[in-house]
């Protein structure tokens, strides 16, 4: 080969990760501009993102980011599912139960079933391969739904539910799929039917050895960034090691984190507690980001993939498909509607215990699919049968749900007018009023100086934690804020002059920082989206 022709393949090779790298920061910025957009439109994020996707696609000099399917499975959701089980209420598996059975299990089957049956009848699609199609799109996304029940007022077990659903389904869905695809494939066998049938144990055991790893490791890890790091590590290697194993993923990551979350060997320091948690919140939403902007630039892929005659008849049927997805999931969430309530009356929880018709029609219209979605499609392999349809299908429900529902679900929250629900408030302020008395307690045989302080702080505290709202404990709040900001600003006049060291100088500031953050509101210490 010529010299020339040697240094032009070198040179094209060391281009494309710096085209990708290019790709991934002029993406970024959209996201970073379309984020300020949503923001002041009220638009969900996610659905910004998806239209922002579709349209860089439909332009001539776009990108073409192609990622193995393996990876987009283990880049964007390990990560968001580990940090959406682990801040998971444990306590709502015990008390919704039943609501996540009929969600999260018989929803998914339901909606396989229906889509595989629609695809069987108008597409012809083999049946393994239509069954495939209605466990790739059976499972809605919690990103979607999240991100809009952040700005609107609903009850606390509407959302409970809705966020378990969404944890719990994904395993459901993508246990069937894995069923289907081995069916459908030539070399389907026994054996990896057997496979499928242990992949749920085995997912929960991997989760929960891999769990007490981490918490004989962490303890060495103290106050050290590489702690934060091995966290990632951990959840990444869970999802490999259950993938390597042929074991459900998703469910190990969920068993990993759960153990986590609930273990008491070992609790980190506040400060490790802090970083972690603003590092895990930053890394979750560049990939929700990331992910909701490679849903869109997928468009191209799956209409180039038919001939123009053709087009128009895959659209149609996809367009179908997405009706089926969401008129399957209004009727059964009117059916549990009635259903729960019947059950719950006769396991004696009382006649009014259950969803009530507004929170079942938030339920049902509370379906936006994601990534989980259209990652499971482009994970089918080349030679499946119907892959270009199924692809197709499962863009135009993913886009479909974002857009029809994520456009108008706000406002359909918001028009059904729900009570406001404290309980949540009342909650905080009962546990946080049970926190001070053990202060108080602690204190009680102390007489010195510094004793009689803290008593006497912790006593106005208890005074004012008596309800959830309440006038002096805002009003002490407001006052602590103020004192914060002339402290703040007389550190900052200190600097001014050179008065101080700089590493004086920023200690004291995170000192003013966490005194802040204890006087403002839990609410407003997490960061918003724009």
């Amino acid at each position: 080969m010529p010299t020339r022709a040697i240094l032009a393949t070198k040179s094209t090779r060391a281009k494309e990760p710096m085209a990708l790298f290019e790709s991934i920061l002029t993406l970024l910025l959209l996201a970073i501009v379309l984020l300020q957009v949503s923001g002041r439109l009220g638009i969900p994020y996610p659905t910004m993102l998806a239209l922002a996707g579709v349209a860089v696609a439909a332009l001539p000099w776009a990108p073409a980011i192609h990622i193995d399917s393996n990876l987009v499975m283990t880049l964007f959701i390990a990560p968001a599912i580990l940090d959406a089980a682990f801040d998971f209420p444990k306590r709502a598996l015990k008390r919704f139960w039943i609501a996540f059975i009929a969600l999260a299990v018989l929803a998914v089957v339901v909606t396989a079933a229906a889509v595989a049956w629609a695809a069987v009848g108008w597409a012809h699609i083999p049946l393994a391969a239509a069954v495939a199609l209605g466990a790739i799109v059976a499972p809605p996304d919690a990103a979607a739904a999240t991100a809009i029940m952040r700005q609107v007022s609903l009850p606390r077990d509407t959302v409970l539910v809705l966020a378990g659903e969404s944890l719990l389904n994904d395993a459901v869905a993508l246990l069937i799929f894995g069923v289907a695809v081995a069916a459908a494939m030539p070399n389907a066998s026994g054996d990896n039917v057997w496979t499928l049938a242990v992949s749920i144990p085995g997912g929960l055991l991997v989760g929960f050895l891999v769990a007490r790893i981490v918490i004989w490791v962490m303890p060495f890890l103290v106050g050290t960034l590489g702690g934060i790091l091995f966290q990632f590590v951990a959840t990444y290697a869970t999802w490999m090691i259950a993938h390597a194993l042929h074991f459900s993923s998703i469910l190990a990551v969920v068993a990993a984190a759960m153990t986590l979350s609930t273990q008491r060997r070992y609790r980190p320091p506040a400060r490790d507690r802090i970083h972690s948690y603003s590092m895990w919140g930053t890394v979750v939403f560049v990939l929700n980001v990331m992910a909701f902007l490679l849903v869109g630039l997928q468009a191209r892929e799956a209409i180039t993939n038919f001939p123009a005659d053709a087009l128009w008849k895959q659209i149609g049927f996809a367009a179908a498909i997405l009706g089926v997805v969401i008129g399957v999931r209004i009727v059964w969430l009117a059916i549990c509607n009635v259903g729960l309530r019947q059950i719950y009356r006769w396991l004696g929880h009382g006649k009014n215990t259950g969803p009530t018709a507004k929170q079942s029609a938030v339920g049902a219209w509370c379906g936006m699919r994601g990534m989980v979605t259209l990652a499971a499609a482009l994970a089918l392999p080349p030679e499946f049968p119907a892959r270009g349809t199924i692809l197709l299908s499962a863009l135009m429900v993913v886009l479909g749900t974002l857009i029809v529902q994520g456009l108008t679900l706000g406002p359909f929250i918001r028009w059904l007018k729900f009570e406001p629900d404290g309980s949540r408030a009342q909650e905080l302020a009962d546990t946080r009023r049970a926190l001070l008395e053990a202060s108080l307690s602690h204190l009680a045989d102390r007489n010195d100086d510094e004793a009689k302080l803290l008593k006497q702080r912790y006593a106005m505290e208890h005074t004012a934690a008596q309800n959830a709202d309440s006038p002096f404990d805002i009003r002490l709040n407001a006052l602590e804020l103020e004192c914060v900001a002339a402290q703040r600003t007389h550190l900052q006049t200190l600097r001014g002059r050179d008065s101080i060291d700089e590493d004086i100088y920023q200690l004291l500031e995170m000192q003013l920082d966490l005194a802040e953050v204890r006087a403002r509101s839990p609410v407003e210490f997490g960061l918003r989206e724009s």
